[in-house]
């Protein structure tokens, strides 16, 4: 019976051994298991974490574009202002520029006796004066006769050619800009 005992208490060791073992291989594969799923958690924060500062990336692009939006439409503001400003008084100069033609003109037709008048005189102070303004305010007047024919600043009434050899209505530019074009008659360089 001994060897009967001592084989059974063999069997029963090898399956305590087996178990143990097994139990073994189980807690290895366990500790195994909760590594990967510690990586993991540890892939999906950094994943998190990657997310969150690409959308603060985003954030600051989009604040960035906001902002160069704002200081494009405030420039465009203030330039729209200026130019409103520098052409606001086209209307008013398209009203008083005939009333100053008028005044070269009534001095143009003169004799030599009634040019020595007084009164011609103070004409001529205020036309003088006037000039003045208008060049103070950007208004100058488009020259003419003698130049070549620009069809930007000039409206050919007769005449062929490319020189302007008289001067009908004269043009005037406001800052540059065309308010009125000189009409003229043309002819060539020997009608001059």
């Amino acid at each position: 019976m001994s060897e009967e005992n001592n084989k059974q208490n063999q069997e029963e060791n090898m399956e305590e051994l087996t178990e143990n073992e097994e139990q073994q291989e189980e807690q290895e594969e366990q500790e195994e298991q909760e590594e990967q799923n510690g990586e993991q958690e540890q892939v999906e924060e950094s994943e998190e974490q990657n997310s969150n500062e690409e959308d603060e990336e985003s954030y600051k692009l989009k604040y960035l574009r906001a902002i160069a939006d704002y200081q494009n439409l405030s420039r465009q503001n203030a330039k729209e202002k200026a130019d409103f400003a520098k052409f606001a008084i086209e209307d008013f100069l398209q009203e008083i520029l005939p009333v100053y033609d008028h005044l070269k003109l009534s001095i143009k037709s003169l004799s030599e006796d009634e040019e020595k008048s007084p009164w011609v005189e103070g004409v001529k102070h205020v036309l003088k004066q006037f000039k003045e303004i208008l060049k103070s305010r950007g208004v100058e007047e488009i020259k003419t006769v003698g130049e070549k024919f620009d069809h930007n600043l000039m409206e050919a009434l007769d005449g062929k050619g490319d020189i302007v050899v008289k001067e009908v209505m004269p043009g005037y530019m406001l800052n540059k800009k065309v308010i009125r074009v000189a009409k003229v008659i043309v002819g060539d360089n020997q009608d001059k």
